[in-house]
């Protein structure tokens, strides 16, 4: 289970890295169903994917060693979930988005309690 688990964690920091290099190359024309920006979310758009892209190399750096590093990956975890709360107050205030988001926004309130609980699993103590 431990590296199934660090196997699957590396993948999903080298999954969030990609995304963020797709929004840093192509901003917000890289989010399906987008429209056409100006020059402030653009930039906005390319900044936040620089944090994501630090979130996802975190991820993968503390992967290679869950058990020493689980105080890292417990708050990457917290913050991924966060993503999705606020994915929750986006959509209380504007509306639901596409399908695809709406898919996205329940991956980020289920995969981190279940990432955390395996890892408490495989590391116990």
């Amino acid at each position: 289970m431990k590296a199934l688990l660090k196997g699957f964690v590396t993948l999903f920091g080298v999954v969030c890295m990609g995304i963020a290099l797709v929004h840093i190359g192509y901003g917000p024309a890289s989010i399906p169903g987008g429209v056409a920006v100006n020059a402030t979310m653009d930039s906005e758009d390319r900044f936040y994917a620089t944090l994501f892209l630090g979130f996802g190399a975190a991820s993968v750096w503390c992967a290679q060693d869950l058990a020493a590093r689980s105080q890292m990956f417990r708050a990457l975890m917290l913050v991924f979930f966060m993503g999705g709360v606020a994915r929750l107050v986006s959509a209380a205030q504007v509306g639901l988005p596409s399908l695809l988001f709406m898919v996205l926004g329940l991956v980020e309130l289920v995969l981190p309690p279940v990432l955390l609980w395996t890892r408490a699993k495989a590391f116990p103590g």
